[in-house]
């Protein structure tokens, strides 16, 4: 079964998240726990949590089809002491409130060198990073985003994830999101039935389908290899209509969140139509 959503607005509280994705057909969804562009922010109430928790009942959605998003303030690769520490406090904060709304995934770009170490230190810091939190937490899965390698951000290419992941002690807790926008700005073609067999035939080789828990299931403004990340709706971009139907009939992708984070959002409830057309 595919389960398809968008990233919703928390507006007014994380509750009216799973009420804004009931308003747009979804069965999964995605969402900040807390405002993604400051450092700090109050905690959860136990009111909120509760009324989150009932809506969830309510509307049907599943705990393992909601992929939350940590803050983009958050680099897990920081070369210095003190910002480094600051995006490791900021992300145990995100994983405890997974924790507290009875969620299982927390998704997250992996971070940036900002040219001042090696690529292959960065990815060794964010390893580490991850070690921390979990060992800090239970029952969240921290969920590594493949990025589009816009400036120094890693994560562009399967062999880095790979590497971030080798180097996590607790492996039943990590876990990858694949974004196909930056798939294919990154250099992966996903546009016609042979080259998406090919990128997702790395994909299995290189990292390995057991630690895929989500798609981010954008089109993309930029064309392939560009590493820049300018996300556009289903079937208006540079890579196509048929990446979608394809992943719409791949078994590979059921029982996974699968979150749009196209531009428009009023075409929302559209695509969710469409794509589930293509089952």
């Amino acid at each position: 079964m595919k389960y398809i959503g968008a990233h919703v607005s928390a507006g007014g509280g994380v509750e009216n998240a799973p009420l804004n994705a009931y308003g747009i057909g979804a069965n999964a969804f995605a969402l900040f726990t807390k405002n993604q562009r400051q450092w700090n922010a109050p905690p959860l109430t136990a009111k909120s949590i509760a009324a989150f928790n009932a809506n969830c009942e309510k509307f049907g959605f599943l705990k393992e089809m909601i992929l939350p998003h940590d803050s983009y303030l958050i680099n897990l690769g920081h070369p210095e002491g003190e910002p480094l520490a600051k995006s490791r406090e900021a992300f145990l904060d995100e994983m405890q409130r997974c924790e507290q709304l009875g969620l299982k995934l927390l998704n997250f770009h992996p971070g940036s060198h900002l040219q001042k170490i090696e690529i292959s230190k960065c990815l060794t810091t964010i390893a580490g990073s991850i070690n921390i939190v979990l060992e800090k937490t239970k029952g969240v899965t921290a969920v590594i985003e493949n990025t589009a390698g816009q400036g120094s951000n890693v994560g562009h290419v399967f062999e880095q994830i790979a590497e971030i992941i080798a180097q996590v002690n607790d492996k039943s807790r990590v876990g990858v999101c694949i974004d196909t926008c930056h798939t294919f700005t990154a250099g992966y073609d996903l546009r016609v039935e042979e080259a998406y067999k090919h990128t997702w035939t790395k994909f299995g080789e290189i990292i390995g389908f057991n630690y895929l828990r989500g798609i981010h299931l954008n089109d993309s403004k930029k064309e392939l290899g560009s590493r820049v990340d300018r996300h556009d709706n289903v079937g208006k971009g540079l890579i196509g209509i048929e990446l979608f139907r394809m992943v719409m009939q791949d078994d590979r992708f059921n029982n996974i969140p699968i979150i749009l984070e196209t531009p428009d959002e009023t075409l929302w409830a559209e695509e969710i139509l469409l794509l589930h057309s293509f089952e």
